[in-house]
């Protein structure tokens, strides 16, 4: 994995499709158990190397992830996330038009635990879990669709069971309705998250290059809009 921010609190990387956060089968990588052999390798640790999973990435999907280095600082990111003062924006592709250039969605989901899947609810089901986000198409060539997209609320699958409702299920996204192939995982990348520092208290934005898979087109779109804004350790110069 790419590292794209690393100091005595945060351990930030760019999670490349197919890679779960955590809890895989025995024997199958997790992108916790890589970074944390990465740290005990470069840093030459001998006992257990200890990462905080404050927030999650599905194992389809590539972007941002961030782990906690010490317990102090997975507290503090923790109740960010709870509290939902971070800000997370992914990339999705799709080769059916949405029906607004750009739109809030609301909606109630749930999960279908036979299946594996979030599904469409209504409210009056005891289960069901309200969910909203925005999406803006910033992009389209070759018949298909660059959205950017922000999530109001934090649900599982809940960008790919949206999209799946609107009928413009993310590309590769076999499991909610895609029928064309993607080279790894489904377009779906988290190209940026906006945190505050858990110990310095700055503003940190790190942004995620996109994976080799994706379009080229898209490339200088990603590095005109999303800058990242890495934290200032204490006595660097300005």
């Amino acid at each position: 994995m790419q590292v794209l921010y690393e100091d005595n609190h945060l351990y930030v990387v760019n999670k490349p499709a197919e890679l779960a956060t955590m809890g895989a089968l025995p024997g199958v990588p997790t992108a916790l158990a890589v970074a944390k052999a990465d740290i005990a390798r470069r840093y030459q640790k001998p006992g257990a190397v200890y990462l905080g999973v404050v927030s999650r990435l599905d194992a389809a999907v590539s972007g941002v992830l961030i782990f906690a280095r010490t317990s102090k600082a997975a507290a503090r990111l923790s109740a960010q996330f709870r509290e939902r003062s971070t800000e997370k924006t992914y990339l999705a592709l799709t080769s059916q038009a949405p029906p607004e250039k750009s739109s809030t969605v609301r909606c109630w989901l749930k999960r279908d635990e036979r299946r594996k899947l979030t599904v469409a609810a209504s409210q009056k089901d005891s289960d069901a879990q309200f969910c909203s986000l925005r999406y803006l198409t910033i992009a389209e060539r070759d018949g298909v669709h660059l959205l950017q997209v922000s999530l109001e609320t934090g649900r599982k699958h809940q960008i790919r069971a949206q999209f799946a409702e609107l009928n413009m299920p993310i590309l590769g996204d076999r499991r909610y309705g895609s029928s064309t192939f993607f080279p790894a995982g489904i377009a779906l990348h988290a190209v940026t998250l906006k945190i505050q520092h858990p110990v310095l208290l700055s503003e940190c934005n790190f942004v995620a290059e996109l994976p080799a898979c994706w379009p080229r087109w898209i490339i200088p779109i990603v590095q005109s809009t999303f800058q990242p804004a890495l934290p200032r350790q204490p006595g660097s110069p300005d």
